[in-house]
C-alpha cells in the first residue's frame, strides 16, 4: 500500500476538488464539504434529545432518505448527483486504467435482490478513517453489538439502546496494565490506529508505526502492547483473530515491512514471522487452518501454508494491488479484493483461473465478508456502494445499498441478523445499520 502519509491527503483532496462543481448547484444553506447538508437544519436535529436525528426503518418507508439529506431543498437531485459521482469519482489506482481493463471479464449479474432491510441510520455515531486504502474498522460481536473507530476512539455502540461508550483511547497515552513478556510496559502515545480487529471479547489495534495493542473487552485496562516492527514503512494493513483447533486465541497480523506475523494471545507471543517479496495489505487463514491467503502489493497473490509460510499456489489475473481477501465457510472457496474494482472468487479445487469476477462502481473493492452460514458474500467499494451477493446462488444476483460517503468498513453479526456499515463524512458521517429479511411463512397460518 501507499508509504506515506501524505498520499492520504492528496488522494481525498483531488476526491473534493472534483465533487466542487456538483457541490456548487446546491444551496448555500446545506453547502458542505461533501453533500453540503446542514447538520442544525430544523429537520435533522432532534431538540428533546439534544443531537442529530436519526433515520428509522419507518421514516425510510415513508419516503425519507436513510441518510437524512433533504433532496428536496437543494438544487440538485439524487439521481443527478449520483451520475455525477460516477463519472467524477477518482478511483485509485497502482496500476494505470486497470479498472477500465478488468471490465471485459467481470459477471453480469441480476440486481435488485433484497436479502437485508435498511433499519437505522445512526449518526450520533461518527465513523472514521486514516488511511484511504484501509477500511476494516467497523466489526459486530452481535445484532446489537457493534466497535468501530470514531478518530481517537475505539467506541462500542449498542443498536438496542442507541448508546456507545469509549473502549480504548489512543489520544494520550495508553500502556498495558497487565505484565507479560516482550509487552511494551512504557505503551504508546498518540498511536494512529491504521486498522482495527474484535471478536467475541478480544480487540486489536493496529497502528501506522507497527503498534499493537491488544485489550480483553471483558477486562479493565490493556492486556499487551507491542511494536511489531521499527521499520521506517511499519503501518499495519490487516489483523485477523482466529481461534487455533485447540481453542487458542491468536491473530494474523499483516505489514507494510513485507511481513505477515501470527502471535498466541494465549501467552501473548509472537509464533511465527513470514516474509515476502511485497508489502502484505491482507491475510485471512481458511476456515480449517490449513490454508492462508495473502494479498498485497503485487497483482498476483498467495496461496501458503500457515505453519512454514512455503507458497503452495500464486493467484494470476487481477490486475493491480489488492487489499481484501475472505473466506466462505466452507473452507473451499475465498475472494480476494482489489484496485482494479473486481472482487475474484476463487476455487482451491482448481486455482489456475477464479471462478468468477464481480465489478464495483466507483472504485476498488476494500473489504469482503461472508455471513457464517456462507450464504451471501458483502463487498465493499471505497464510497458510496456495498454489494451483497447470493452466493447460494452462484453470485447471479446481488443487492445494491446506494447512499453517499466514504466507507470504514462492513461487517455481519455472527448470527448474520444483521449488516453494519461505516460511513465517513464530515456532514453525514454515521453508522448503517441493515438487518436480514426473513420470511416467515408459517405465520400465515394466522392471517
Amino acid at each position: 500500500m501507499s508509504n506515506y502519509r501524505g498520499d492520504d491527503a492528496e488522494y481525498m483532496e483531488d476526491v473534493d476538488d472534483e465533487m466542487e462543481d456538483v457541490e456548487d448547484d446546491m444551496d448555500e444553506e446545506f453547502r458542505g464539504d461533501d453533500l453540503g447538508a446542514s447538520d442544525s437544519d430544523v429537520e435533522e436535529f432532534d431538540y428533546s434529545n439534544n443531537k442529530v436525528a436519526d433515520t428509522t426503518a419507518e421514516q425510510a418507508r415513508k419516503g425519507k432518505d436513510i441518510q437524512g439529506i433533504p433532496w428536496d431543498r437543494l438544487n440538485i437531485s439524487r439521481e443527478k448527483y449520483r451520475q455525477t459521482r460516477l463519472e467524477q469519482y477518482k478511483n485509485y489506482e497502482n496500476v494505470p486504467n486497470s479498472g477500465e481493463s478488468s471490465e471485459k471479464v467481470c459477471k453480469v449479474t441480476q440486481k435488485g435482490g433484497l436479502f437485508y432491510d435498511f433499519w437505522r441510520n445512526s449518526r450520533s455515531i461518527k465513523s472514521t478513517i486514516l488511511h484511504f486504502q484501509l477500511r476494516n474498522l467497523v466489526w459486530a460481536t452481535s445484532k446489537h453489538d457493534v466497535y468501530l473507530m470514531s478518530n481517537f476512539l475505539v467506541t462500542h455502540y449498542s443498536s438496542l439502546t442507541s448508546g456507545k461508550h469509549e473502549v480504548l483511547n489512543v489520544r494520550g497515552h495508553v500502556a498495558p496494565s497487565e505484565k507479560h513478556p516482550g509487552s511494551l510496559l512504557e505503551g504508546f502515545t498518540q498511536t494512529q490506529v491504521s486498522t482495527l480487529a474484535v471478536k467475541d471479547d478480544f480487540l486489536v489495534a493496529g497502528g501506522f508505526q507497527g503498534e499493537l495493542i491488544c485489550k480483553h473487552l471483558d477486562r479493565p485496562g490493556v492486556s499487551f502492547c507491542s511494536r511489531m516492527t521499527y521499520d521506517d514503512n511499519a503501518i499495519t494493513n490487516a489483523i485477523e483473530i482466529y481461534n487455533k483447533p485447540s481453542g487458542a486465541l491468536h491473530f494474523t497480523a499483516s505489514n507494510n515491512d513485507c511481513g505477515v506475523r501470527d502471535f498466541d494471545m494465549e501467552r501473548y507471543q509472537l509464533v511465527k514471522h513470514f516474509r515476502f517479496p511485497w508489502p502484505v495489505n491482507h491475510a485471512s487463514l481458511s476456515p480449517d487452518g490449513k490454508l492462508l491467503a495473502i494479498v498485497g502489493d503485487n497483482p498476483e497473490g498467495l496461496i501458503v501454508d500457515p505453519n512454514t509460510g512455503k507458497t503452495l499456489e500464486t493467484l494470476s489475473g487481477h490486475l493491480d494491488f489488492s487489499f481484501a481477501s475472505a473466506w466462505h465457510p466452507d473452507g473451499v472457496t475465498f475472494s480476494t479484493g482489489n484496485q482494479d474494482k473486481t472482487c475474484r472468487v476463487w476455487d482451491i479445487r482448481n486455482l489456475s483461473q477464479s471462478v468468477t469476477v464481480l465489478k464495483g462502481n466507483l472504485g476498488a473493492i476494500r473489504s469482503i465478508r461472508y455471513t457464517s452460514d456462507g450464504k451471501y458474500m458483502a463487498m465493499a467499494e471505497p464510497a458510496d456502494f456495498v454489494h451483497v451477493y447470493d452466493v447460494s446462488n452462484g453470485y447471479e444476483t446481488e443487492q445494491e445499498i446506494d447512499f453517499f460517503g466514504e466507507i470504514s468498513g462492513i461487517s455481519f453479526s455472527p448470527d448474520t441478523e444483521a449488516l453494519f456499515i461505516g460511513v465517513w463524512d464530515r456532514t453525514y458521517g454515521s453508522l448503517l445499520e441493515f438487518g436480514r429479511r426473513r420470511n416467515y411463512s408459517y405465520l400465515d397460518s394466522y392471517l
